[in-house]
């Protein structure tokens, strides 16, 4: 419970920029493409960050890199929320708030939650990590209230401010470590446990399967980044407004939270890969369905079915790298997977604005996203097919 709180509120970080996003293009006179920057600092600070935390976790603890991340994330909303230009309101989020704030929120706690659970894991993940799609449901619709009342820049300092009083005391909770992890043993049920330690995963080394994990994380997030990151500024060019934006993102990560927690439920009994595979194909046919419908009505529910589908995507990946990888790496492995599928949003959010700026519309965007996501399915699909001839499934060995 308390990794799913702190979770909520460090994941402000990736959010705020989604709903902020028209008014730093207004107050700052910058196209949508600079606009976006900031979003796609605070990515990579992100999954270079979740790489520094896990280390520091690995070593010294989940509670360090949690203090550290509400400091970054007071300074970080508090100084962007007084920035002069785009490139101090950048800095700002990637540095603070991306690199030493919302990392620390984020891949520790996955790695910590990963070792406290043997059965159940997945469905224990699922809990965690729909932290940070509770942060997409809470946090948009109320910044834009405080937005609509007192401006961005007072909304950000008051983030600012909510993130070192509400998520120091939860840091002390986490003080003690999780249990030493048991050796792999023969499991009951007719199968053999899969040696997570092996030197050969899925016949590859340990370092080429997880760039095989990190060029699926980044293409799947790019795909998925485009209507989580540019809905609030989709819905102002087709005169729907903002706010109907920012409920719109609401409800996409509200259905997410519901999507990983039944994820959760789905890999524990058929393993992360398939998990992974079956969230990318509904993923791309939500991003298909965007293609046709831009009505307000169908939007709303586009953008739910979208949250539906794609929300047990990330959990897949940690639960991987947990199946296959020893649990002394997992802060570390986790952290550089996770990393992955942030700079695939912080690149998706990016390149999402240049080809709005290029083309005058976001049709060519969700096309792009669409083709990210093939590459991801091609390449589970490749991971899987190996699993299946080598006779490991979801983390376990086939029964001979």
């Amino acid at each position: 419970m308390v990794s799913l709180l702190l979770m909520t509120i460090g994941g402000a970080g990736m959010y705020s920029i989604s709903v902020v996003m028209p008014h730093i293009e207004r107050d700052f006179g910058i196209a949508r493409a600079d606009a976006s920057l900031p979003y796609t600092l605070t990515m990579i600070g992100f999954g270079v960050g979740g790489i520094l935390m896990g280390r520091l976790s690995d070593r010294f603890g989940v509670i360090v890199p949690v203090l550290i991340g509400a400091v970054g994330l007071g300074i970080g909303f508090t100084a962007a929320g007084l920035a002069s230009g785009i490139f101090v309101f950048a800095l700002a989020q990637g540095v603070c708030v991306g690199l030493l704030g919302t990392s620390a929120t984020f891949a520790p706690l996955v790695a910590d939650t990963t070792q406290w659970f043997d059965r159940r894991r997945g469905i224990a993940l699922a809990i965690c990590m729909s932290g940070n799609y509770a942060a997409g449901t809470v946090w948009p619709p109320v910044m834009q209230y405080f937005i609509d009342q007192v401006g961005w820049r007072q909304t950000y300092v008051g983030m600012g401010v909510f993130c070192v009083v509400a998520m120091l005391p939860l840091a002390w909770v986490l003080r003690r470590p999780p249990p030493a992890a048991a050796p792999a043993t023969p499991a009951t049920g007719g199968g053999v446990q899969a040696t997570t330690s092996s030197s050969r995963p899925l016949g590859f080394s340990p370092n080429t399967l997880t760039v095989l994990l990190c060029v699926a994380g980044v293409a799947c997030c790019v795909a998925m980044s485009m209507p989580q990151v540019h809905i609030v500024a989709y819905c102002a060019d087709l005169n729907f407004g903002a706010a109907r934006g920012a409920e719109m993102l609401s409800l996409m990560l509200g259905m997410g939270v519901i999507s990983r927690l039944v994820s959760g439920w789905i890999s524990d009994h058929i393993g992360g890969l398939r998990t992974l595979l079956l969230g990318s194909v509904l993923q791309g046919i939500a991003l298909l369905m965007f293609l046709p419908f831009d009505g307000l009505v169908s939007l709303y529910v586009v953008s739910a079915m979208f949250g539906l589908f794609q929300g047990g995507i990330v959990p897949a990946y940690a639960l991987i790298v947990r199946e296959y990888f020893p649990p002394a790496q997992a802060g570390a492995r986790t952290g550089t997977v996770l990393m992955a599928t942030l700079l695939g949003m912080a690149l998706g959010g990016w390149l999402s604005g240049a080809i709005f700026d290029w083309s005058g519309s976001y049709r060519a965007a969700f096309v792009n996203g669409i083709g990210w996501n093939l590459l991801n399915f091609t390449i589970i699909g490749w991971l899987l097919l190996r699993a299946r001839r080598m006779g490991v499934v979801g983390g376990r060995l086939a029964a001979a």
